[in-house]
């Protein structure tokens, strides 16, 4: 059995501690949470910044923002290989900082006048660019740095999970507010620098903490002649990205090809290097991962459609002020505080009586309750007039939840059902399915109609993929027993635990994973 403090591997016996875990953790902890306030701070003021100031149509600013999102997800894919291979996760961190906080700065210090383009709106493409080379240096890797703090058998594991992950909810809660506010009642500056400064903070804490990681996360010593081709290769993504984040379309054809050769290499490698049983969890792997996009497309409203028919039909007044659309981006990490220790519990609770629901089934669900969502807005919606907040909280409920069944049990399920050799690309498909899914939000929110189609078209379409992912959802509980087999989960060999890692502060595609290694009882 393995002890609560294990020796092997980890940051050193003798390191300094913190409630029982190493310092470093903490370190990382603020360095996530501002590099989370700035992403969602300034993702809630994005669309609006387009359409307010540089005059875009919505649909135009719509298109931007889907660009943006997937290419968001998609680069994290490549800053991870890099830094297993090459620069190490403790400077590809320190890089993906620089270039977030030099994105965030320059969209604030070229803000011109309002409605002129020109080159104010090449230095905000420009700032996007810098955000997403600088994302798929540090997303991915500041969470492998958390984890490289402990030996693989170290029992605080879970706990350290959970204290960081409410880094991530505590920067997604209060970024909206203060750069939201800033943004949208101040001036767009003062939002986007805000959320800059909140980077470089993330960044100061990390740079003078660096110790307390005790050599972890160290480039392994044949990359280092690298790293100057790798830094100078990252300018030029800055530019391909720079190009891309206004090409929806090419983004759409780069995301088919990465899909097609990805999951075309799994299944040949399944099919015909991979034992029978290996080879039944990769497929079950894939048949989640292809239910990622679906989901997510639904779900990623929020910071375009749903943020902007917040902005425009909703009764946003509250004693008297007028609350900032972007502030309601708070709701949903907010309910993922509250809901995430529910769901957490009520698993460990079904789980001691055998009943815990298999992964697919928690797919269905999750599925059913992001549809469910938006009937619980249009329901509240008047015939005329401003639909009450109350209906837009409710929502975030729905959706909450939902990802509670979603988003955590899919991470914990690609580690989980893959072969060792597998496991980073099957965790690096999930990503690209949410980039899929980001892809496919901002086609939904173009299909909204834009300027002069009204709430009812709005409301129309949200009704409509409301009953599509109802009825996928049903469709998978009813195939989740049968997925549920190929996932061979009596054979699996390692010990069952039900905790949620990250429980009390789980949210996002990238948050932390259920060990659904005890699901006896497909459902």
């Amino acid at each position: 059995m393995a002890s609560a403090y294990p020796t092997g591997g980890g940051v050193p016996a003798h390191a300094k501690t913190f409630l029982g875990h190493p310092r470093g953790l903490f370190m990382l902890f603020f360095a996530e949470m501002w590099e989370r306030f700035s992403y969602y701070g300034m993702r809630a003021i994005l669309v609006f910044y387009l359409t307010k100031h540089f005059l875009f149509g919505e649909q135009p600013a719509y298109a931007v923002y889907g660009a943006y999102t997937t290419l968001i997800y998609i680069t994290p894919i490549i800053g991870g290989y890099l830094s297993d291979r090459y620069l190490g996760a403790r400077k590809s961190v320190l890089a993906g900082g620089i270039f977030i906080t030099l994105g965030h700065l320059m969209i604030a210090l070229v803000e011109g006048p309002k409605g002129v383009q020109g080159t104010a709106l090449e230095g905000f493409y420009l700032g996007l660019a810098l955000i997403i080379v600088g994302t798929g240096f540090l997303k991915a890797n500041i969470s492998v740095l958390v984890g490289k703090l402990y030996p693989r058998d170290d029992l605080r594991r879970d706990g350290a999970f959970s204290i960081f992950y409410m880094g991530i909810n505590t920067g997604a809660f209060i970024g909206p507010i203060i750069v939201g506010i800033l943004g949208e009642t101040v001036g767009w500056s003062y939002g986007f620098g805000a959320a800059g400064i909140g980077m470089a903070l993330g960044l100061i804490v990390f740079v003078l903490f660096r110790r307390e990681l005790h050599g972890v996360g160290e480039p392994p010593v044949a990359g280092q002649a690298k790293e100057v081709p790798i830094y100078l290769g990252a300018v030029a993504a800055v530019l391909v990205s720079w190009w891309l984040v206004r090409s929806q379309g090419v983004v759409g054809t780069l995301l088919v090809v990465s899909s097609v050769v990805t999951i075309g290499f799994i299944l040949w490698t399944a099919v015909f290097k991979l034992p029978r049983e290996d080879r039944d969890r990769i497929f079950a792997a894939l048949f989640l991962v292809a239910l990622s996009p679906v989901f997510w497309a639904l779900f990623e409203q929020t910071g375009s459609s749903l943020n902007v028919y917040t902005d425009q039909a909703v009764d946003r007044t509250f004693l008297g002020w007028t609350i900032p659309a972007s502030v309601f981006q708070s709701i949903n990490p907010f309910f993922i505080i509250v809901l995430a220790p529910v769901f957490g519990a009520l698993w460990v609770k079904l789980a001691r009586v055998g009943r815990e629901p298999s992964a697919p089934f928690k797919f269905g669900i999750g599925l059913i309750l992001v549809g469910a969502g938006f009937f619980a807005l249009i329901l509240g919606a008047p015939a005329e007039g401003l639909t009450p907040a109350i209906f837009v909280a409710l929502l975030y409920i729905f959706h909450s939840a939902g990802e509670l069944c979603f988003s955590p049990v899919g991470l914990s399920s690609m580690t989980r059902l893959s072969v060792a050799q597998m496991t980073g690309l099957m965790m690096g498909t999930w990503f690209l399915a949410t980039a899929g899914g980001n892809f496919l939000a901002g086609l939904i929110a173009q299909a909204t109609g834009g300027e002069g189609a009204g709430t009812a078209q709005v409301l129309d379409v949200y009704g409509r993929i409301g009953w599509v992912s109802m009825g996928l959802g049903v469709g998978v509980l009813v195939l989740a027993p049968f997925v549920s087999k190929l996932m061979h989960l009596d054979t699996l060999a390692e010990p069952v635990d039900h905790a949620l890692a990250g429980q009390d502060a789980a949210a996002e595609p990238g948050a932390a994973g259920l060990d659904t290694r005890g699901e006896q009882v497909p459902r």
